[in-house]
């Protein structure tokens, strides 16, 4: 037999290689057993390979790596059946059967027997050589989720089907020119009189016959500067505004929103110039004030009415009247009485007998009893409507007014009420909405956790490179991670003042809320509004005011006695107040109450520095300042700043102060005196000056202006 060059060489360097791995394999092994346990050498693969092939004599040199073994995958679910596991295997019935009753876990002899342990499956692939990977369940149908849909407005009502409609007139102006007493002079009512603080601070729908039997539903807006949302649902819900403006006081601020507002709304003026009966009236003044806004009434000659009255004598009250009329003929307005029902909740209260109260203004349909209303994520099925009077009415027809009973959760003010032909199509909105408001709070929530988790990101960032500069052990990081912490210690400890807040009406609340929102004072004292709501306060209240330490506002609202029991028990703070501009202030006054005080500088008096001396002192030159007192008085108890050039180079305490060659406690205007500080090398020059000052306490306040 012949043998290549070539393959004797190869096996002679295998011969060679064998015979250095065992060598080294001997060597390795003696170490192995002759050293302690955590000094032992750890062998190559190598040379186990060469050991082991030494132990079963094998002697071939042609040595290669073990190749990989790839484990079938079965696929697996939860709740599988033996058959469908058989198929997934690719095994027989009869095998899964047998391995499962050989486990003794049960008996197991039909095949559409489904396994409810997972990890029962789990060990029956492992025993046929497999390994399991979790599926959903082929064939099963996936359950569609449920569509809802929402309520939206019908669209145009067909022309044959309109009737006329009176009108909606809005009436709006500055605060106290007198809007709520025009409109109690067409009703022939009082309702000024049950104002607080002599202004109105919720709206008003009142539907009015006039002396002519022209019917009119109007809106008393309030005049007050911190209502605005509510002059806005105001004007833009109406037919009409009437401008009300004092002609003793011309256009004032709300009246010139009023005029924007009107004009974004795109609805006619009418403009009512009152009060004529002071002898300080000027209506020629203010029809030229109106003038400068764009609004050229009829005497000037403009196309805007106006009327000059007297809302507290009913002076031309018919004229206006008349005019109110002529307008709305002109508009010639008109309203779909048959379609489906749609309003606006102009105002919502907690009524002590009637439950929920909601005064809707309808702008189509015919509103009934039993009628089911959506409004946001509110719902209503009718049980009872009144009038501003509070007795029921049968239905409402477009461009009236009615309180609603029946409502589980009082919708927001100034919302759209639609109603639902089926309490089906109500539940599907009501879902709908839900899911998206669901999907709103959960979007905001995941921005707000996004932004935190970024803000400490950055922040480990930084901390994280300064320990790769510094080290993990150096002082300086440690202080670092100390500094931070102490940061987030006294963030804790800010000065918080909480409060919650309980009105009559929707719109007092949601104005009392838009007031807040414009506090600014964050950095000294911060405001937390705990909770809010429309209705008198109650036990909730109380337990959250308890938890907080807050205090509880409550606005135009009783507190049962049970209830304010409770709270003086508790020793919790209940404020009452009735007009805006007074919570307002007497939140102010307790959040001062809470701020630390501040020190300032009084100044006493004024020195101005002649000459420099130098006098001993214990055997040391020390400098004394030759001066004369031009303002006030300089005692020696005080402080000092010297000043230069405009500039504090020095303050400190006085050592010495005297008068000639005598020591005195203080110095007057116009005086000499020789003025020795506490730093004996600080040098004086003439045209310095010293003040003496005395640190003073005094409370901090908070600059918070609400605009009004």
């Amino acid at each position: 037999m012949t043998v290549s060059t070539t393959s004797s060489y190869a096996r002679f360097i295998s011969l060679r290689r064998l015979i250095k791995l065992c060598h080294e394999s001997y060597i390795q092994h003696q170490c192995y057993h002759s050293t302690p346990n955590y000094y032992k050498i750890r062998m190559t693969k190598e040379q186990m390979k060469v050991n082991n092939m030494l132990k079963h004599g094998n002697t071939e040199t042609n040595v290669h790596p073990k190749e990989k073994k790839t484990v079938p995958v079965v696929k697996v679910w939860n709740n599988i059946t033996i058959k469908q596991l058989a198929t997934s295997a690719n095994r027989d019935v009869n095998q899964i059967m047998n391995i499962l009753n050989m486990m003794n876990v049960g008996t197991y002899n039909n095949p559409n027997t489904a396994i409810v342990n997972f990890g029962l499956v789990c060990n029956v692939v492992k025993k046929l050589g497999c390994k399991t990977i979790n599926v959903p369940e082929p064939n099963v149908k996936v359950i569609e989720e449920i569509k809802y849909k929402d309520i939206v407005r019908s669209p145009p009502a067909d022309k044959s089907v309109l009737v006329k409609r009176h009108p909606v007139v809005t009436v709006m102006g500055h605060v106290d020119h007198g809007k709520t007493t025009l409109l109690d002079s067409l009703r022939n009512t009082s309702v000024v009189d049950t104002e607080f603080g002599g202004i109105t601070q919720h709206i008003g729908a009142f539907n009015v016959t006039l002396k002519s039997g022209e019917q009119v539903t109007f809106l008393d807006t309030p005049g007050h500067a911190a209502f605005t949302a509510m002059r806005y649902r105001g004007a833009h819900v109406t037919d009409i505004v009437v401008l009300v403006v004092a002609a003793d006081d011309g256009v004032k601020e709300q009246t010139l929103q009023s005029i924007e507002m009107a004009k974004d709304a795109n609805v006619p003026i009418i403009v009512a110039i009152n009060k004529i009966d002071k002898p300080n009236a000027n209506i020629k003044r203010t029809q030229q004030m109106l003038q400068e806004l764009g609004i050229v009434v009829e005497d000037l000659g403009g196309d805007v009415q106006c009327v000059n009255v007297s809302a507290l004598k009913g002076t031309n009250l018919d004229i206006l009247t008349e005019a109110i009329v002529l307008q709305a003929e002109l508009m010639g307005l008109k309203g779909d009485p048959v379609g489906l029902v749609e309003g606006v909740a102009i105002e919502c209260a907690n009524h002590a007998g009637r439950g929920k109260l909601v005064t809707t203004l309808i702008k189509r349909g015919t509103l009934k009893n039993g009628s089911l209303l959506v409004s946001g994520l509110a719902w209503a099925k009718v049980r009872s409507m009144f009038n501003e009077f509070g007795r029921p009415v049968a239905q409402a027809k477009p461009s009236e007014a009615v309180q609603i009973i029946g409502w589980k959760v009082l919708p927001q003010v100034g919302a759209e009420i639609l109603e639902a032909r089926s309490e089906k199509e109500l539940n599907s909105a009501i879902k709908y909405r839900e899911s998206l408001h669901n999907d709103t709070i959960a979007k905001q929530h995941h921005e707000a956790a996004d932004k935190k988790y970024q803000e400490y990101l950055l922040e480990y960032k930084r901390l994280l490179q300064q320990k790769w500069i510094l080290g993990w052990y150096h002082p300086q990081y440690k202080s670092l991670k100390k500094s931070t912490s102490v940061k987030n210690e006294e963030k804790e400890e800010q000065l918080e003042y909480n409060c919650i807040i309980k009105g009559d009406v929707a719109g007092s609340v949601e104005a009392i809320l838009n007031i807040l929102d414009t506090y600014t004072a964050n950095d000294l004292c911060k405001l937390n509004i705990i909770s809010y709501g429309v209705g008198p306060v109650n036990e909730s209240d109380v337990e959250l005011a308890e938890s907080f330490n807050a205090t509880i506002y409550r606005f135009n609202v009783v507190i049962p006695r049970t209830i304010e029991n409770q709270a003086v028990e508790k020793n919790i703070q209940i404020r009452k107040c009735n007009v805006i501009y007074k919570l307002v202030d007497t939140i102010k006054e307790e959040i001062n109450s809470k701020l630390p005080k501040t020190v300032i500088e009084e100044t006493l008096g004024e020195a101005n520095v002649m000459q420099q001396f130098q006098i001993n002192d214990k055997r040391k030159k020390v400098n004394v300042a030759g001066c004369l007192c031009t303002k006030g008085v300089l005692q020696k108890s005080g402080m000092y700043n010297l000043i230069r050039n405009n500039e504090i180079i020095y303050t400190g305490k006085m050592v010495s102060m005297r008068h000639l060659k005598d020591e005195v406690s203080k110095i007057e205007t116009d005086v000499e005196c020789g003025l020795r500080l506490d730093n004996p090398t600080l040098q004086f020059q003439p045209g310095d000056t010293l003040v003496c000052f005395i640190l003073k306490e005094v409370p901090q306040t908070i600059g918070w202006n609400p605009g009004f």
